[in-house]
């Protein structure tokens, strides 16, 4: 099913994507962030072709009214794909080439198969629950990366994080160095392939997440919200993100959390 699904979002992606790439007309929603007629025009084709291939499940995405949502979460039981038609749409209408597509699918509100698809790269990141994670058909490797934390590379939103807590970053940062690639998908599928170490996100939503964290648990990497708790949650809800590739440096990294975050 993964194969059949990665050459639906491949194909969708360079026919509706790669074309308006750095050239659709930016918008602008009631919470300020960016959005173009790509993603409109990739999540009717996502929505569209997967009505063809598993017409069994219905299909939340991004670009749908709060009311469409929440209507779709409510009857989900029987399995509902989870679509973020464009992660990343202030770099893809910059002309900035870190973008991605996510879907993921919940079967009894809980993500059993996730896929990010990386248009710029050919890099297709998928995983099934419980069967592992693969970049392009071959498996990631899941073996512990025995980094210490102020060797590791850390991707931390700090638009969305506690005032106190991102001026300790800022001033005592742990860790060895530090990104912000706007994609939360694509982090996802990064630190599940090994490319970056540790992550810190204050806000996700459902369709940035349920793909990708499912693909960095399959990896075996290690996460937790801000309070102690699972990511994953079937609403609408934003969920905050703190995660490691292995358990000993993300007991290092929660640790340093837990000493300053309300300081």
């Amino acid at each position: 099913m993964l194969e059949a699904l990665a050459n639906i979002v491949r194909t969708a992606a360079r026919e509706e994507l790669l074309p308006l790439f750095a050239e659709a007309e930016r918008r602008y929603k009631s919470d300020g962030s960016i959005v173009t007629e790509a993603d409109f025009a990739m999540q009717r084709r996502i929505t569209k072709d997967l009505a063809v291939f598993a017409p069994e499940y219905r299909l939340l995405g991004e670009e749908m009214t709060v009311e469409e949502q929440a209507d779709l979460l409510n009857c989900s039981d029987n399995g509902l794909w989870c679509l973020d038609p464009l992660d990343g749409t202030s770099n893809f209408a910059s002309g900035i080439p870190f973008f991605s597509v996510s879907l993921g699918l919940l079967i009894d509100r809980k993500p059993m198969l996730g896929l990010v698809y990386d248009p710029i790269r050919d890099e297709c990141f998928t995983a099934a629950k419980g069967q592992g994670a693969m970049l392009n058909g071959k498996a990631l490797v899941s073996e512990p990366i025995r980094l210490p934390l102020r060797n590791a590379l850390a991707v931390v939103d700090f638009k969305r994080l506690a005032p106190p807590l991102a001026g300790e970053l800022v001033a005592h940062p742990p860790y060895c160095s530090q990104r912000n690639f706007g994609s939360v998908a694509l982090e996802w599928s990064w630190l599940a392939a090994r490319r970056i170490h540790v992550y810190l996100h204050g806000r996700q939503m459902l369709w940035d997440y349920a793909a990708g964290a499912l693909i960095f648990s399959e990896a075996g990497g290690c996460m937790e919200n801000l309070d102690g708790g699972p990511i994953f949650s079937p609403s609408l809800q934003p969920s905050s993100a703190v995660a490691a590739c292995d358990p000993v440096l993300f007991a290092d990294w929660k640790n340093w959390l837990c000493n300053h975050k309300t300081r």
